[in-house]
């Protein structure tokens, strides 16, 4: 029992993470910072979607990020999603930062998954001292490397479950202003036909 509380201790030591969604309003920028260490392993995701649908937007953000000596690590714009690995060369603080810029008009919701920490340390440390890993070792381990794996997979069927109604509710809310428009139109023309008829048989009496 002792020994599995120490796994989950470093478990916890040598993997950490940073999960976030929030807004990102029309022509703003929105900057994340991490204190990272030198050689660590670094995965950055993100993924941008619609807050507030606009006709001719799109589902994409601008994101670049930099070390602590302002090196610019990964930079490109409009993208809609994206993962970005990259091991830490210098120990300090690092700044992704997010930019919806080009937009005026869309909000935008954006997803950003930050994980950093030396995934292989972790065997490393659950070894030391020159002794084989216990078979309930090896099981624990095999199951964190599980759930980092199932909860990665359920963020993203998440977000393009998210993603794909945002978009069926603008289709639906187009398809509703659409048959609304429509059906004005047939309301008017009966309304001016009925006019027309009855003009017709106004001419009529007063030639009489």
């Amino acid at each position: 029992m002792l020994k599995f509380v120490i796994l989950t201790t470093v478990l916890v030591a040598f993997g950490s993470a940073i999960e976030l969604t929030f807004e990102l309003p029309d022509n703003a920028n929105q900057c994340f910072f991490e204190d990272l260490k030198k050689d660590v392993d670094t995965v950055f995701e993100f993924q941008a979607s619609f807050l507030i649908v606009v006709t001719g937007g799109h589902y994409d953000v601008d994101l670049i990020i930099e070390d602590p000596n302002g090196k610019v690590l990964y930079k490109d714009t409009k993208k809609q999603y994206d993962s970005i690995n990259f091991k830490a060369e210098v120990e300090g603080t690092y700044k992704a930062c997010f930019s919806n810029e080009f937009s005026t008009f869309s909000h935008k919701i954006v997803y950003m998954d930050w994980q950093f920490g030396d995934q292989n340390a972790l065997h490393a440390a659950v070894t030391q001292g020159a002794h084989a890993m216990t078979q309930l070792e090896n099981y624990a381990v095999a199951i964190g490397d599980k759930l980092r794996t199932i909860d990665d997979y359920q963020t993203h069927h998440r977000l393009r479950e998210a993603t794909g109604r945002k978009r069926a509710e603008e289709l639906n809310e187009r398809v509703m202003i659409w048959s609304l428009g429509q059906s004005a139109v047939v309301v008017f023309i009966g309304i001016g036909q009925v006019f027309l008829l009855k003009s017709f048989f106004n001419d009529k009496r007063t030639r009489y």
